[in-house]
């Protein structure tokens, strides 16, 4: 992909190399928090004075009306989107400074990504009479946290946050293509981002809501329904392909990268490398075959939303 020259997005935060979150809930230290006011019962307890006991209660009561919450590790939320729950706790080490530039090549390459996904389906929604507004992303290392999706790590790869809108990429995961999934070449990971871009379509849609409340009433087909999700977001992958060739900035491979790297995180692909046998009903991405037929339908279609359904339609 010719990128060097294109627009960088406004809409990147950049936490790399700031620590991984901490995740809360252990014991505190003495004469702080919980240890702190634990220490003031027990000490009360063993007094004679006369109004300890009045103390002791106000004490009780301030807990329980949830005062006692942040004295004892709580206070944060838990969200659970895709698998990835996690309690949600403030953690000022993994604030970006306001006014952060991506100035590697990789950072640089996924802004210029993310802008030119910007100009697409800001382009795309416009012709269907709606309005695009764009995700962010968020580059970290090992662990993150999210805006209602729990503590991100890197070991789950990109993710896309309904609660936040937001995107969230360990670059570490570019590398990973290639010599773990081998899927080499920048139009494979601009294929992932694209995927990514293409949840935060279906949360601007209403596909995201309608999957959560159909799993909600019948959780047993929650996977099917999730190969579903997940297939038509490698439909608007495609889409998104098509309006960057129509650009003349596709280099000579690069749909067959971003096929490759479809290919290369299919269920059956990723489950027959780790335990040699697949289990089809465990599958919440779909096939290879899958992945690729539905990157193709939408290059194709040019990521057209009526031929988009991947929910009433076979998706073989």
């Amino acid at each position: 992909m010719k990128w060097e020259d294109l627009r960088r997005s406004s809409n990147v935060e950049d936490r790399r190399g700031m620590g991984s979150p901490g995740r809360g809930g252990g014991s505190l230290p003495s004469g702080s928090g919980g240890g702190g006011i634990i220490n003031i019962l027990l000490m009360l307890l063993m007094s004679r004075g006369k109004g300890k006991w009045l103390i002791i209660g106000l004490l009780v009561l301030f807990m329980v009306a949830g005062g006692g919450s942040a004295l004892f590790g709580g206070g944060g939320t838990t969200s659970t989107e895709y698998g990835n729950s996690g309690v949600v706790f403030e953690d000022t080490t993994q604030k970006a400074e306001q006014g952060d530039q991506v100035t590697d090549a990789e950072g640089e390459f996924l802004s210029v990504v993310l802008a030119n996904t910007e100009d697409y389906w800001t382009q795309h929604f416009a012709e269907n009479n709606l309005q695009y507004t764009p995700p962010k992303l968020v580059l970290y290392t090992e662990g993150t946290n999210t805006g209602g999706c729990g503590i991100g790590s890197s070991s789950a790869g990109p993710f896309y946050c309904p609660a936040d809108q937001t995107v969230y990429i360990d670059v570490s995961f570019y590398r990973d293509l290639s010599q773990k999934y081998g899927a080499p070449g920048d139009f494979a990971m601009a294929y992932v981002l694209a995927h990514e871009v293409g949840h935060h379509v279906q949360q601007l849609l209403g596909t995201m809501d309608d999957y959560q409340k159909t799993i909600q009433q019948n959780p047993s087909i929650k996977n099917e329904l999730s190969v579903r999700v997940e297939l038509q977001a490698d439909y608007y992958a495609g889409g998104w392909s098509k309006y960057v060739e129509e650009q003349g900035i596709l280099e000579e491979g690069d749909i067959e990268e971003a096929l490759q790297a479809a290919f290369a995180v299919g269920d059956d692909t990723l489950q027959k490398e780790s335990y040699g046998y697949v289990v089809p009903d465990s599958f919440t991405h779909g096939t290879s075959a899958q992945r690729q037929e539905w990157f193709s339908r939408g290059y194709k279609y040019a990521g057209d939303f009526e031929q988009a359904d991947t929910f009433s339609q076979s998706i073989e």
